[in-house]
């Protein structure tokens, strides 16, 4: 798949959004786990590549099926300032 320099970013963006999960990673852009790492791994400094598989390996939030029926939002509510 082909996206534009803003969706690119919004998927990095959302990639890097510990609330965010995958699977609406794949909602909003058909990108699948698999593919996000790839494009990740392709728009990454390595290092930066490396510090974020680091966060999100293991990370509940990132898997609808893993996360607790408590977290409903995307993101934290302290995460976007009001404008």
């Amino acid at each position: 798949m082909h996206f534009s320099e803003d969706e690119t970013s919004r998927v990095i963006e959302m990639a890097w959004e510990d609330r965010t999960p995958f699977e609406a990673i794949y909602q909003q852009f058909g990108l699948t786990e698999p593919q996000v790492i790839a494009l990740m791994r392709g728009q990454l400094k390595r290092s930066s590549f490396r510090l974020w598989r680091e966060r999100v390996s293991g990370r509940v939030t990132k898997h609808l099926q893993l996360r607790s029926p408590e977290v409903s939002r995307a993101y934290c509510s302290r995460q976007y300032k009001q404008r």
